[in-house]
């Protein structure tokens, strides 16, 4: 029996989004502070086996399922996460000064669908906030930051300073930094998917990783509403500039697939999609940056991964590393040790 499913989500699930995931980190921190509970729960979701680890970036992931960023806003509970069993935390994304977010309501949950919709705008409590958690709690897994822009209105140089702030302040905190340039929930940040403007900022940080004695990797997080023609001219300049890899995707503006009333899809309005119905979408995303680029390209697939079927067949569609959110909603905790324990079964029926 998923306890998860049966009794903590139906409870969870009658607040709102905004609230529901304040208890939920509650909760956390305060099964975190019970003796022996931290240790109990990282036995309970440890899943080892040599196939599961991967060489990816130049470090070394204990297995390749990752939480996207989302979860741990503002970098509080990475550790804490990391004993379900997660190869890798993503946290943020996060911008160089605290902002609000978007008035609520801004999560809306279809469970029929197992999809959420969020117009979030970015709330966090900036990167600062973020440096002073990670020095008092280190690390036991790795993290990577998403890293985003200040959403006030500002000129193309001011929003290349927000970057160049953010990146340069965290790049000594964490593992590998995730530009995020494509929030359906931030006015402007479409403008950032213009290559012409994407290389301006990308440069800038590219040139700033060369003064840091330590090489780290720098990936950008791409939109699954792209162009393809716009697509494949971000694809060519990360192969030419130096871009370690892509995570696709973010959610969609689409209400493609959605098998609830229109008027519940009206009544929700504009915000970022992101579950079962992105699925398809993300997958053939994947795919089609593995062949663009003959696999040169690392890839992190993200978007309607729900069960440890497609959890392999996004890792068989082209990505290196995948990551988990909206199935971690649904699901449960249990869903990062099912994939785990479905990728080591299937490496088994290989050898």
């Amino acid at each position: 029996m998923n306890l998860y499913k049966v009794f903590l989500r139906p409870l969870l699930f009658r607040f709102g989004g905004d609230a529901a995931h304040n208890i939920t980190m509650a909760l956390m921190r305060i099964a975190g502070s019970i003796p022996l509970a931290r240790p109990l729960i990282r036995f309970w979701n440890k899943v080892n086996a040599p196939s599961l680890q991967r060489e990816v970036f130049g470090l070394s992931f204990p297995n390749p399922v990752g939480l996207a960023a989302g979860l741990d806003k503002n970098c509080e509970q990475y550790n804490l996460l990391s004993d379900y069993g997660f190869g890798f935390i993503e946290v943020g994304s996060l911008t160089p000064e605290p902002q609000p977010g978007n008035p609520k309501p801004r999560i809306f949950r279809i469970p029929k669908d197992k999809a959420i919709v969020n117009r979030m705008g970015i709330n966090n409590k900036g990167v600062r906030h973020a440096i002073a958690r990670i020095q008092s709690d280190p690390p036991s897994c790795i993290i990577s930051a998403s890293i985003a822009r200040n959403t006030k209105s500002t000129s193309d140089q001011e929003v290349i300073r927000d970057y160049r702030t953010a990146f340069s302040l965290l790049y000594d905190f964490v593992d590998m930094i995730t530009v995020n340039i494509s929030c359906p929930n931030v006015e402007g940040m479409s403008s950032l998917e213009e290559v012409s403007f994407l290389s301006e900022v990308l440069d800038e940080l590219l040139s700033l990783r060369l003064c840091y004695d330590k090489y780290k990797p720098v990936l950008v997080k791409v939109s699954p509403d792209i162009e393809p023609e716009q697509l494949d001219n971000i694809l060519d300049y990360c192969m030419m500039s130096g871009i370690d890899g892509v995570v696709a995707t973010n959610t969609t503006r689409s209400r493609a697939g959605l098998s609830v009333h229109p008027q519940k899809i009206s009544d929700i309005g504009n915000g970022g999609l992101s579950g079962a119905p992105l699925y398809n979408k993300s997958i053939q995303m994947v795919r089609h940056i593995k062949e663009y680029t003959g696999g040169r390209l690392p890839i992190v697939g993200c978007g309607g991964i729900m069960t440890p079927e497609q959890a392999a067949e996004m890792l068989d569609a082209g990505a290196s590393l995948i990551q988990v959110y909206t199935g971690f909603i649904y699901e449960g905790p249990a869903l990062v040790r099912k994939i785990k324990r479905h990728l080591r079964k299937l490496s088994t029926a290989k050898s």
